[in-house]
């Protein structure tokens, strides 16, 4: 367990232990850099790539052992960092993810009399006047904040409709640790941009920023409720989903006070089982929540960790139960990402692309979406996707773990200079998109080894083929509309022109206007031919399912204005 003296360095960080903080960060940053260029890039240039292979599964274990320390004793953003690569269980060896899975339960809590002070600071009063009691002992100490079980007022509890609130109160002095860190960070990030295979994918400058404003509005709880009430307004009536009220009362940039909705954390499946909840019916529900999110709503949870869901159950009977008994409570709205309507529209290809195995629509959509630049030669590309796809689409993560790891890096080898060579790159706003996406993979992975998420992708990726087809329906009725009615309008319109041409209305300078006119006469003519025969043979096609003697018919007349259309196209 951690020591008391990590917690009380976090709740009051002096200038002396921020600078030593500072230092220690990146001393870890640059040691582990020079350790991974010596056997990732060095060696294998030098004909030693078996030394690198041969040492790699140990390289990983102390890597992962040594930021669990730094993380552990931090706090932080380093935590942030340390639950993103535990959740990348689809990716990261499990020398890293084993070792990192417990870290943010390892975060050590800050004595109630420090967050006693922080509150009664931020809300300009005694805690006994604003809460009947309050549990000294955390239900939660995150790396950014601390939670505490509390019950209201009585008229406060009648006045909004609650007793039991939990009360979220930032960690003191986690500001100036806040700016430390991104200071570290920052460095860092400048020293990978001066590394061409980093700086050719990733403005890491950039990707950083994105990070400090995400972490910005992460500590600021205010900017965190706004969400949790938009998120709720995004699934309305959803029987998956459930959100915590906002007791906006006593809610401030620091404290945080909402709707006690405890339940079964996502991945605890003995809990779950002992519910009567299986763990393998949770994950694809959770999947396609998490979906709806990214490629529907555009405003996703960038944090769903195992410690910020929970599994309800729902008694029969209650209002708004379903079948299956049970829904998903989303809690911690502070890390939230926005897709805006072109990136996801891009995303929506790129899912629907992966889902048919279709490499050259997957690379199309990764330019659409700015991961791969429209100027990229992308031949070699698609015949990698497309051989990927042919091999090991489909699979499940249980089944890629059983993969001879030898095949893997065949095909590494075979396309990895194709990959490399391309212009690719991590658009802005992309960090949060992976990092949910990988979060979703792991905590799945977590429910059932055996979960393929394929299973979950392919259903809604054809759902969405269902939805985008009705709304390529839609443009293009719209479209036709428009050119119809100009089409219609344009003879008139012609004959208004011929007549104040022989008026003489209008003075012109070309004496082949006449022969033009009358080109553009039969042209119009010929046009509305073409959308009769058109709209007759579609609306046949459609009835004839239904009502075969009027879908025929349909079919049969649009022969005639086909046969116009033709005739006049000749003369």
């Amino acid at each position: 367990m951690p020591s008391a003296r990590r917690g009380r360095n976090d709740s009051n960080p002096g200038a002396g232990n921020l600078r030593a903080r500072y230092r220690r960060i990146l001393r870890f940053a640059s040691w582990y850099l020079a350790v991974t260029w010596w056997f990732e890039l060095f060696l294998p240039r030098i004909g030693l790539v078996k030394i690198a292979e041969r040492t790699r599964s140990k390289r990983m274990q102390r890597f992962a052992k040594g930021f669990h320390s730094l993380a552990a004793d931090l706090g932080g953003l380093m935590i942030k960092v340390g639950q993103f690569m535990s959740s990348r269980l689809d990716v990261l060896p499990p020398e890293i993810t084993k070792e990192l899975e417990g870290l943010q339960d390892e975060v050590a809590p800050v004595p109630f009399a420090a967050i006693r002070t922080a509150a009664e600071a931020e809300l300009g009063m005694p805690l006994e006047r604003v809460f009947a009691s309050v549990d000294p002992t955390p239900v939660a100490a995150a790396s950014l904040g601390q939670a505490h079980r509390a019950i209201l007022l009585p008229f406060d509890a009648a006045e909004i409709g609650l007793e039991n609130v939990v009360i979220k109160i930032q960690r003191p002095g986690i500001d100036e640790i806040i700016d430390v860190d991104l200071a570290a960070l920052r460095k860092v990030g400048g020293w990978l941009s001066h590394v061409k295979l980093v700086s050719n994918r990733v403005d890491m400058p950039a990707l950083v920023e994105e990070f400090a404003a995400t972490s910005l509005e992460e500590i600021d709880y205010l900017h965190e409720a706004a969400s949790s009430e938009r998120f709720a307004a995004a699934f309305p009536d959803d029987d998956r989903v459930s959100v915590p009220a906002i007791v906006w009362e006593r809610t401030s940039r620091r404290v945080l006070t909402l709707e006690d909705v405890t339940a079964i954390k996502i991945t605890d499946t003995d809990a779950l089982r002992a519910a009567g909840i299986d763990p393998a019916d949770v994950a694809p529900v959770f999947a396609e929540v998490m979906f709806d999110q990214m490629f529907t709503k555009g405003f996703f949870h960038a944090d769903p960790h195992p410690g910020n869901i929970f599994v309800t159950p729902v008694a029969p009977g209650t209002p708004g139960a379903s079948d299956r008994g049970w829904k998903l409570t989303f809690i911690d709205f502070g890390m939230m990402g926005e897709v805006p309507t072109s990136t996801r529209t891009g995303l929506r290809k790129m899912l629907i692309a992966a889902a048919s195995r279709d490499g050259r629509g997957l690379v199309n959509a990764m330019s659409d979406v700015g991961v791969l630049l429209p100027s990229a030669e992308t031949t070699e590309l698609e015949r990698a996707m497309t051989t990927l796809f042919a091999r090991f689409g489909g699979m499940g993560f249980a089944e890629l773990r059983e993969v001879d790891p030898r095949e893997f890096r065949d095909f590494a080898v075979q396309f990895g200079d194709v990959v490399r060579s391309l212009p690719f790159q991590l658009p802005e706003n992309f960090l949060l998109i992976i990092r949910a996406m990988s979060l979703t993979s792991g905590v799945a992975s977590a429910l059932n080894p055996a979960f393929n998420l394929w299973d979950s992708v392919e259903p809604y990726a054809a759902q969405l083929l269902r939805d985008e087809s009705g709304n390529l329906v839609q443009d293009v009725a719209k479209q036709a509309m428009e050119t119809a009615g100009i089409v219609f309008r344009l003879p008139k319109r012609l004959d208004g022109l011929i007549t104040r041409l022989e008026d003489g209305s209008i003075t012109v300078a070309s004496p082949g206007l006449e022969k033009r006119v009358a080109r553009l006469e039969r042209t119009a003519r010929q046009a509305v031919s073409a959308l009769l025969f058109g709209a007759l043979l579609i609306a046949g096609v459609l009835l004839r399912a239904d009502d075969v003697v009027l879908g025929t018919v349909l079919m049969v007349a649009s022969v005639a204005p086909l046969l116009h259309a033709l005739l006049a196209g000749r003369r």
